[in-house]
């Protein structure tokens, strides 16, 4: 059995196994080298590799993502950290008119493999602008690669493979799973982009989700397990590129299909979910395929305008209840999670 680590501490380890592995490999973003590591992921790491390698940026996220691309060209494999996707935003012209296109533009003569973290996703009292998931917005992107993992095991898989992948990779970290733990290998090792995993296997319906609505679709997948509702339950772990055949593959086993999604309702992931199977197998659905995601308003940030605000497992369940036809009443307190709304579980310490 693997000894269990977080979530952060996967992506430290992942971040410190490709520098010790590869000197082009370096790590830079706003608070790399303050006391606190970016939540604890950068922990360490200029101490072990020093500060050329390691650094601390001024807050110019424009510039220093430009300088990030044009070191890329140029054979290095910049890890970019960015402690709120929000922030991010003014960086979005470097990355979709440059690192995003650059390799097609030039006749494949030029790679920039340069992977950018964005921590995102709700805490305490982050209201509207700290708090956005803006996944769609990357993914519909050509050129790009986006993996969004759920789990410690994945994050450190998957931000080698990014590490090590000849292409732009935006890589989001849902601040909830930071302290989650899981068994987590050692040794290097990736996992590859673009394959999605089966968490659970079920024929009644198929649970499309990423991040950390993946954890809320197990919690909600063992509720409905129990009253004989068994769910395919896919996390993506790559939304671009996605793993399809997995799903297609699901659904028209189940001929059911609810996706979920950490964003707002409209354009968001899960509509394209629901857009792309209702378009190839519309003769297979038993029922009409849902999408459980944020309503299409700015996020709040009062607790209790907070708390209906976000789905969770309670959700899932009840929409599942409703495409199979069952009327089953679930102990509300299976939906606890013995913390307030805004805290995910027992597991989660903070800071947000």
């Amino acid at each position: 059995m693997n000894r269990k680590i977080t979530f952060a501490q996967a992506v430290n380890e992942a971040i410190g196994q490709a520098m010790q592995r590869d000197r082009s490999v370096i790590c830079f973003g706003l608070g790399a080298d303050d006391p606190k590591g970016v939540f604890g992921t950068t922990l360490g790491l200029q101490k072990q590799f020093g500060p050329e390698r390691v650094f601390d940026t001024p807050t110019s996220e424009n510039g220093m993502t430009g300088i990030g691309v044009g070191a890329a060209l140029n054979g290095i494999r910049p890890v970019m950290t960015h402690q709120r996707l929000d922030f991010f935003l003014l960086a979005m012209d470097q990355l979709v008119n440059n690192a995003a296109k650059w390799h097609y533009m030039f006749g494949g003569n030029g790679n920039v493999p340069i992977t950018i973290r964005l921590i995102l996703g709700r805490g305490w009292g982050q209201g509207p602008t700290h708090s956005q998931n803006l996944q769609s917005w990357f993914a519909h992107i050509p050129g790009l690669k986006v993996v969004a993992p759920a789990s410690a095991a994945d994050a450190k898989g998957l931000l080698l493979a990014s590490i090590f992948d000849n292409n732009p990779v935006v890589f989001l970290e849902q601040r909830w799973l930071h302290n989650m733990e899981g068994e987590v290998p050692e040794q290097f090792y990736t996992t590859p982009l673009g394959e999605a995993q089966l968490l659970q296997s079920g024929a009644d319906i198929t649970i499309v989700s990423h991040s950390f609505m993946s954890v809320e679709a197990v919690r909600a997948a063992n509720i409905l397990k129990s009253h004989g509702i068994h769910c395919d339950v896919i996390d993506l772990r790559t939304l671009a590129p996605l793993d399809w055949n997995t799903i297609s593959t699901s659904v028209q086993k189940t001929g059911r299909l609810m996706a979920l999604d950490t964003s707002h309702s409209f354009c968001s992931y899960a509509a394209e979910i629901v857009a792309r199977a209702s378009e190839q197998h519309y003769t297979k659905f038993k029922a009409a395929p849902r999408r459980i995601a944020l309503p299409d308003v700015p996020a709040p940030t009062s607790m209790a305008l907070t708390k209906n605000f976000y789905p969770s497992a309670r959700e899932i369940c009840e929409a599942a209840l409703q495409m199979v036809g069952k009327s089953v009443k679930i102990d509300a307190k299976l939906f606890e999670t013995g913390s307030p709304h805004d805290v995910p579980g027992p597991w989660f310490k903070g800071p947000f």
